[in-house]
């Protein structure tokens, strides 16, 4: 099995006055969604439970994982790895600033498993590149490469989104940074947006 990715030749602007340059978006080709019916069909063929225990199950896996992750809880998500919420905020220097309106987002933060990031790692990627007249000009394919763990990112990626060095399969770049730091206290990196 292999990952698709596109990559499309748009033209890019970097300020209102300059022209433009084109230059090849990368961008997964994503597949049709996976209804919850679906999932918990194929969930049951494999397990060899019935449908109807099977949805039970995940049902209550899921008002459990709600429940306690709002509770501010890192919650695991079995093969898969665990998610926690967070939240982007703005950074004041006087104490008596803090109010809930420095908050701009609630996020949802999900860690992926060694095994999942693994899975991951070794599956291929094929790149499809697109020019600006939607002729297919070539096809790249890749075996492995990094994949990226958002609990190691720093503020300085955030706006840098879509701007890595995307060559050999691996994207150095573009993650949307902040997601240091934790629900317990400690000081948030990211510069004036800082991510918990």
């Amino acid at each position: 099995m292999a990952l698709k990715v596109k990559a499309v030749e748009r033209l890019l602007k970097f300020d209102k006055e300059s022209a433009g340059k084109y230059r090849y978006v990368m961008k997964a080709d994503l597949y049709t969604s996976l209804t919850q019916a679906k999932v918990i069909r194929e969930a049951a063929l494999r397990s060899g439970v019935s449908q109807g225990v099977m949805k039970a199950c995940w049902d209550a896996a899921g008002e459990v994982i709600k429940a306690w992750a709002t509770e501010g809880h890192s919650v695991a998500l079995p093969g898969l790895g665990s998610m926690r919420f967070g939240l982007r905020s703005k950074a004041v220097e006087d104490v008596n600033d803090v109010k809930t309106s420095l908050i701009t987002s609630r996020r949802i933060i999900f860690t992926p498993s060694v095994d999942l990031k693994d899975e991951l790692a070794n599956t291929s990627i094929q790149i499809t590149c697109i020019d600006r007249n939607g002729n297919e000009v070539k096809r790249v394919t890749s075996t492995s490469g990094e994949v990226e763990d958002p609990e190691s990112s720093t503020g300085s990626d955030q706006g840098n989104q879509n701007q890595g060095d995307n060559t050999g399969g691996t994207n150095t770049g573009g993650n949307e940074g902040g997601n240091t730091g934790d629900n317990t206290g400690g000081t948030p990196t990211g510069g004036e947006e800082g991510g918990m």
